[in-house]
């Protein structure tokens, strides 16, 4: 990680006796959030993550068997819970003898931070409010940001972002993080192709020590989506608030999911490609390559290939250009996006779609 002051805060094994009412309220916002939310995910989508949700809700190691009929009971009463509470607006958090809005994470977490927790409180993707409540195990303040890494998770809604930033604040969510990897690892089995995800996983012992793979797995890959939001404050301080306002009036819809891609690809120009290029890990690099989405291969088409030259000959050369000579064109590329805000509804999703199709790199 990038080298920081670190304030080691306590780590309590379990919640206080005094944050009980706090949390309880937290839970309480994460599930009228996901009553909200629930049905964005297709069917198969939406019931994977609930059987992670189930296993979460009951600290199951990830080697173990689901129970089917619990699991069924279980969401059933889900279910019913998020139709009675649909519609009630997100509750105020009592804090130290007050109530905060459950989006004033700055407020929150300086009462929680000297007691060893960290909240978050934060839109995410299709407009979702995320929050969590979890141990705080590292607090780092850097020149351009402050981190917090927290551990065991006390509270989460159905979704839960392994990392994520507000303003010049990042939050790594390591237990998140850890489910996430492991959520990859199973996925490839099912079929077991040969592609980065297969050179990911052996550069860890999988097969006789899952545990400590997945342990190492996790450690490494802290780094990469710090990495990655380090970049996102970067390019937010780049791209200003008409990106966010840009793309938060646009529909679900490939010149979306596009505009998500150019900025993820401008992120990682900025810092996530030259941290893995500098430290040159061959695990974070094949990992890096297995866990970009359809849409930004698409659109970087010239990474593939630096990647595949450097996985025949060990030569970083072409990635290292190239993770130079990206950094121009996705800025660019997002700037003439902006640019076009103010373009009349029903005309800019065409304008974007055109712009970046004719601009993949």
């Amino acid at each position: 990680m990038p080298s920081t002051h670190i304030a080691m805060p306590p780590s309590p094994p379990a919640i206080l006796d005094e944050l009980e009412p706090t949390l309880a309220v937290v839970r309480a916002n994460c599930h009228i959030s996901d009553a909200r939310h629930a049905t964005d995910y297709t069917l198969c989508i939406y019931l994977l993550k609930m059987r992670e949700y189930y296993r979460w809700e009951n600290d199951m190691p990830f080697s173990s068997s689901l129970p089917h009929e619990e699991i069924t009971g279980w969401l059933t009463e889900r279910e019913a819970l998020w139709k009675t509470i649909e519609g009630k607006p997100f509750r105020h958090i009592p804090l130290s003898t007050r109530l905060h809005d459950p989006f004033d994470t700055d407020a929150i977490n300086e009462v929680l931070n000297g007691m060893g927790y960290v909240y978050s409180g934060g839109i995410g993707r299709n407009m979702k409010p995320h929050f969590f409540l979890g141990v705080l195990e590292q607090r780092c303040a850097h020149k351009n940001y402050t981190l917090y890494l927290s551990g065991k998770e006390y509270a989460r809604d159905l979704t839960a972002p392994p990392a994520m930033s507000l303003g010049r604040t990042i939050f790594v969510r390591r237990e998140s993080l850890r489910r996430m990897l492991w959520e990859k690892i199973e996925e490839w089995r099912w079929n077991r192709p040969a592609n980065a995800m297969q050179k990911a996983n052996k550069c860890y012992d999988f097969d006789s020590a899952p545990e400590e793979a997945l342990e190492r797995m996790t450690e490494r890959e802290t780094r990469s989506v710090l990495l990655h939001e380090i970049g996102e404050v970067m390019a937010g301080e780049e791209l200003g608030s008409r990106w966010e306002y840009l793309l938060a009036g646009i529909p679900h819809c490939k010149a979306e999911l596009m505009m998500r891609a150019v900025r993820d690809h401008l992120s990682d120009a900025l810092s996530t490609l030259p941290g893995l290029l500098d430290e040159a890990d061959p695990a974070s690099l094949h990992f890096y390559i297995a866990n970009l989405n359809n849409m930004r291969k698409l659109l970087f088409p010239s990474l593939l290939t630096a990647y595949e030259h450097w996985e025949r000959t060990g030569n970083l050369d072409k990635l290292l250009h190239l993770s130079e000579a990206s950094r121009d064109h996705w800025m660019t590329l997002a700037q003439e996006i902006v640019a076009l805000h103010g373009t009349h509804d029903g005309d800019l999703q065409r304008k974007i779609t055109h712009l970046v199709e004719n601009n993949t790199f």
